[in-house]
């Protein structure tokens, strides 16, 4: 399945804690936890029909601007996180 990361609309489900992507029935997520001013990325998830299209790149930036927004400090559990703010520097001082 085609998807196009550019059209697609990430929200962050706060009775879920997680944001998300729905394309065609399929459900991509970051699972977070939300504790004081700090959140945590637990995981990420995008069903194998979606995947390699940009999908996880597309959420994690959109949750960390919203983050950023926000004023909440990461910490990120979730290996897909932490790695797409290693290769992102303008992240890195969202870091605890």
């Amino acid at each position: 399945m085609d998807a196009n990361p550019k059209s697609l609309e990430v929200h962050d489900n706060t009775a879920d804690s997680q944001y998300e992507v729905n394309v065609d029935g399929y459900l991509a997520k970051i699972e977070y936890i939300l504790r004081d001013d700090r959140i945590i990325f637990v995981h990420t998830e995008v069903p194998d029909a979606l995947g390699g299209q940009g999908i996880a790149s597309k959420m994690a930036r959109y949750a960390l601007e919203d983050v950023k927004a926000k004023g909440y400090k990461v910490v990120a559990r979730c290996p897909f996180v932490k790695g797409y703010i290693e290769r992102h520097p303008e992240y890195q001082s969202l870091v605890q």
